[in-house]
């Protein structure tokens, strides 16, 4: 059964079937790399429940992103709201691992950034938080850019992120 037999025949709710998923990702890399092959024929919603599967899984294990690597690079481009923060908390969550590769994803994170969510807003703090703290290439050019969010954003627990990121600086 495919991948998206398994998550369109599951009785699961979203919550659930993320959970469910993202230990069968840990499980079987082929699954995983099944997203990467057929993520066009996923909806939305279907796509937010997988991102955030493999956003537990990336804490878990952050080497099983490879094959979906740039996937999760082009979810940061969706529309719907929650695959943008999904996809986020994954870059977030494998910027120590994969510097070089996550910083390709600073442009749109900074795009996200300026979303009018303020999930989408807090998941791309934390995905350019974790690459200011992994990537010091990345840094430099990051930081003048993060200290302009700053100034523009209005929601504490969002600047609150960016600030940790610099504190780990120290």
């Amino acid at each position: 059964m495919t991948l998206l037999e398994r998550l369109r025949g599951s009785e699961l709710r979203a919550k659930a079937a993320s959970v469910y998923f993202s230990k069968e990702f840990v499980k079987d890399v082929d699954l995983l790399k099944e997203l990467g092959e057929d993520i066009d024929l996923f909806t939305d919603v279907e796509k937010g429940i997988l991102m955030e599967a493999l956003e537990y899984a990336t804490e878990v294990d952050p080497e099983i992103v490879e094959p979906v690597i740039d996937i999760v690079f082009e979810c940061l481009r969706s529309e719907a709201p929650k695959v943008k923060w999904e996809a986020a908390r994954v870059v977030g969550n494998i910027a120590a691992r994969f510097p070089n590769q996550v910083s390709r994803s600073v442009p749109k994170l900074l795009e996200n950034a300026k979303h009018k969510g303020t999930v989408v807003r807090w998941s791309s703090a934390f995905a350019l938080g974790e690459i200011i703290k992994h990537d010091e290439k990345t840094r430099r050019k990051l930081l003048p850019e993060v200290e302009k969010i700053l100034k523009r954003e209005k929601n504490s627990g969002v600047k609150n992120v960016y600030k940790k990121a610099f504190e780990s600086l120290r």
